[in-house]
């Protein structure tokens, strides 16, 4: 089962575990939409593909709730992104 974890490594914005928005490697890296355009879809961790994170049904979140643990490393994208920001919608 996915961690879904809460928050994009890169800006620190929200992810809960429903939202369209999230875009994970294999490693379970989790970042928004904003970054991961940015970031051209590669993990500045791993190199690997960043991928639409399917989001989990209001029922399974019930059951099976995401992660509270936030991933924050602005570091990591530092000089390769902007601010994340952009690309997402208000």
């Amino acid at each position: 089962m996915l961690q879904l974890r809460p928050n994009c490594e890169c800006c620190d914005c929200d992810l809960p575990g429903d939202s369209g928005d999230a875009f994970i490697c294999s490693f379970e890296c989790t970042f928004c939409r904003g970054c991961a355009s940015h970031l051209q879809h590669r993990c500045p961790n791993c190199g690997g593909l960043l991928l639409a994170r399917p989001p989990r049904s209001p029922a399974k979140l019930a059951r099976f709730p995401a992660s509270s643990e936030r991933v924050y490393k602005p570091a990591g994208c530092a000089g390769q992104i902007t601010s994340g920001n952009e690309d997402r919608p208000a």
